[in-house]
């Protein structure tokens, strides 16, 4: 397995872990929070400057909108 199956299957354990602790997928959102705050710690540790981290999240922001006008990723 490469670097990037293993972290599928982290995040697919992480999910899983999540959706069993939680079963409201409302309680979720503290949860990717969370998550973006510390890959925002991150990618700032990667380059002080955050604008690749802010046209991440505007595409996330984007595949949201879409996710909810199309019903599918």
């Amino acid at each position: 397995m490469n670097t990037e199956d293993d972290l599928r299957e982290f995040l697919d354990k992480t999910a899983k872990e999540i959706s069993n602790t939680q079963k409201n997928p409302r309680t979720w959102q503290s949860w990717m929070v969370y998550l973006l705050g510390r890959l925002e710690e991150e990618a700032v540790i990667q380059n002080p400057d955050k604008t690749s981290f802010n046209e991440m999240l505007s595409a996330l922001q984007d595949e949201i909108r879409n996710r909810l006008r199309t019903g599918g990723w």
